[in-house]
């Protein structure tokens, strides 16, 4: 069961390293129990980032970002863009700044709970491996939520694992209006691109 995720640990902060290749450089990311991906990166997130070129500028969303290997890894590969990272999980939050601080991108990269974002913040793309293990209908909800927050002629890129209902994912954001594509499928996860048209 994965909703221990969605709460805060208890338990007191004990960090550990895990490195990780993120748009051909290594980077060192400081992780702890109670985190998605805290031991290592993990490989839906993996598949993602080989997938996807990171924008060379504008405003990005990292959706649920974890210890931050998304944001980050986003914010050094682009010194052109900025990066709200977003979770709901405070050492979540805690982690990922100090990550972001530790690659010299805290100016860029603002990690924060999901409701303190302001509301009327638009983004270019949206990058998320998203917590499927929510449930259907909390997973819709929290799509809805953020998907209507990209700019025009934005995109969101999403990595699903295919037995975790990759495509039906795929076929309700098209049907809720957001054009999707798959555009890399490997170790058993698709990677959609999602346009606001």
């Amino acid at each position: 069961l994965m909703s221990h995720y969605f709460l805060t640990p208890e338990e007191p902060l004990v960090t550990h390293e895990f490195t990780a290749t993120v748009f051909g450089r290594e980077l060192t990311f400081t992780a702890a129990p109670g985190v998605f991906s805290g031991h290592r990166l993990d490989l839906g997130t993996s598949v993602l980032l080989r997938s996807v070129e990171p924008p060379t500028t504008g405003h990005v969303l990292d959706l649920g970002c974890g210890v931050g290997t998304i944001a980050v890894g986003l914010a050094v590969a682009s010194p052109g863009i900025t990066v709200d990272a977003v979770d709901v999980n405070d050492r979540a939050v805690e982690l990922t700044s100090l990550n972001a601080a530790d690659h010299g991108v805290g100016d860029r990269v603002y990690a924060c709970r999901p409701d303190e974002v302001p509301a009327d913040v638009r983004f270019d793309e949206i990058w998320s491996n998203p917590p499927i293990r929510i449930g259907k209908q909390a997973l819709h909800e929290l799509l809805l939520a953020w998907l209507p927050r990209l700019r025009p002629g934005g995109a969101a890129y999403l990595v699903v694992g295919r037995n975790l209902g990759g495509d039906s994912l795929h076929r309700w954001l098209t049907d809720q209006g957001y054009p999707t594509e798959r555009i890399a499928s490997a170790k058993g996860f698709r990677v959609l691109r999602a346009s606001r048209s």
